[in-house]
């Protein structure tokens, strides 16, 4: 078994692993990452749960799925006739699929043009040495001065109900459904469940989704989850609140769940496929951290204090194995900060501007504190809101659906926090980020010139509104 050193070795190549790898490598030191996931040819396919499973793929099939929607509801208006309209669901998987290697081999590029030594394994912790930690993978022992965890998340099963991936789904499972099932299920109404409802009622599926919470989209400023979960079932998504999930029956063709309603109701739901989303859990196991003495929380997370160090010196973990919100961007910027602080930097990392996009249609965007929040808090605060019903630009996109919401600061009109549902709503909140990290007041945005005609006027009309000085509603 050979033996090499580095300064830093980094574990999991997703978006902390891999961004963090490379980042360390600008910096000058000499680098590893390890990474496991395999394409179907048993070659590397490193980027993680975001790249193989998750945000990519998802991505690509909300986009093949809108594109036949549009072609089967909304060309007509246009004056575009179309005849015998179908969906290939075998080219729509092979083309999501050849998005998935492009970002895979784009990866290992980056991984080549910054010198980062790459090793496709499972990495685990072997013993602490003088030069640092032994991590080894395959038949392989690395040594690093500095270790990054960064070995990611897996999604929550249903106790007594594993995932089988072919009628009890994960993300995984979901993305690879082979045909339109006549029935869809889903357990879960967050980020995951919507997208892969969305994209299967699109494509012609009844879909159902089950969600335990009372509210919709607890998390999402009030007013916005509300016009989102009009929007969704006017589309003809069900979504029941507040159940109580029972028993769940599967076959190879057929799942049947067993659930109360938030009244009290006995139901059962037949499905033809039964995705599952209540969450993730902290990719730990295997990872040997008590061959090091690495603390886990009782989730299986590492534990860290607010810069990513771990209880060793010299040992950091970033992204979904640690506490925070599971997102790969908020992953991409731990991983930058860890290799700065590595460096003897002062890596940034601001959790209370990091966006959360679901991608939807209509897309729900967010940054900061909703107004539930900031009424608990009992932060005075100002709103304002515009609705791209009468903005110009999503009259011609003929996508008028939602709103651009700002709350700021009574007295100091500081940005506070912005919300959005409608149309590119996850290149819209971008502006608020920024404008956020410098903390910026409505009226700066509302005195800024936005393109006309563009949806981003509806960003400072909403901005506008604060002072309930609106031009165009």
């Amino acid at each position: 078994m050979s033996t090499k050193n580095f300064d830093v070795v980094v574990i999991g190549g997703g978006p902390g692993g891999y961004i963090a790898a490379i980042r360390a490598a600008q910096l000058g030191f000499n680098v590893a990452c390890i990474d496991e996931w395999k394409n179907d040819k048993g070659g590397p396919a490193p980027g993680g749960t975001c790249t193989n499973v998750g945000c990519i793929p998802s991505k690509a099939l909300l986009q093949s799925s809108e594109y036949f929607e549009h072609a089967g509801h909304s060309f007509a208006e246009h004056g575009i006739g179309l005849k015998d309209l179908n969906i290939d669901v075998k080219k729509m998987l092979a083309r999501k699929d050849s998005v998935v290697k492009q970002n895979n081999d784009g990866i290992l590029y980056l991984f080549k043009k910054n010198k980062v030594s790459f090793f496709h394994g499972r990495g685990a912790f072997g013993k602490a040495v003088s030069e640092g930690y032994e991590v080894t993978v395959g038949e392989q022992t690395l040594v690093g001065k500095n270790v990054i965890v960064a070995t990611g998340s897996s999604a929550r099963a249903l106790p007594a109900t594993p995932f089988d991936e072919e009628t009890i789904l994960s993300n995984d499972g979901a993305l690879r459904i082979g045909a339109v099932p006549k029935k869809l299920g889903l357990i879960g109404a967050g980020v995951i469940g919507l997208e892969m409802g969305s994209v299967w009622r699109r494509l012609g599926a009844d879909v159902t989704v089950l969600e335990g919470l009372p509210t919709f989209l607890g998390a999402v400023d009030e007013q916005i989850a509300k016009e989102a979960h009009k929007a969704f079932v006017k589309q003809g998504l069900k979504i029941e609140l507040g159940v109580k999930v029972g028993d769940i029956k599967s076959t190879k063709k057929a799942v049947s769940i067993a659930y109360t309603t938030a009244k009290g109701e006995a139901q059962t739901l037949d499905v033809d496929k039964l995705i599952v989303s209540i969450g993730r859990v902290p990719n730990t196991t295997g990872l040997n951290a008590e061959a090091v003495g690495l603390k886990l929380d009782e989730r299986g997370a590492v534990e860290v204090d607010d810069n990513c160090r771990t209880n060793l010196p010299g040992v950091w973990a970033v992204g979904d194995v640690v506490r925070g919100p599971m997102l790969a961007h908020k992953a991409e910027e731990e991983g930058v900060a860890v290799a700065e602080r590595i460096a003897g930097q002062h890596g940034h990392v601001n959790f209370n501007t990091i966006p959360w996009v679901i991608y939807t249609h209509p897309e729900i965007a967010w940054v900061g504190q909703t107004e539930q929040q900031l009424k608990a808090a009992g932060r005075a605060y100002k709103a304002g809101t515009f609705p791209f019903m009468a903005n110009g630009r999503a009259r011609a996109l003929g996508d008028t659906t939602g709103m651009v919401k700002f709350l700021a600061d009574a007295t100091t009109d500081e940005i506070l926090g912005v919300h959005i549902v409608g149309p590119m709503a996850s290149e819209l909140i971008a502006e608020a980020v920024v404008a956020m990290e410098f903390r910026a007041s409505a009226e700066d945005i509302a005195r800024i010139c936005h393109a006309h005609p563009s949806l981003s006027e509806a960003t400072k009309e909403a901005a506008l509104a604060v002072d309930k000085r609106t031009l165009n509603f």
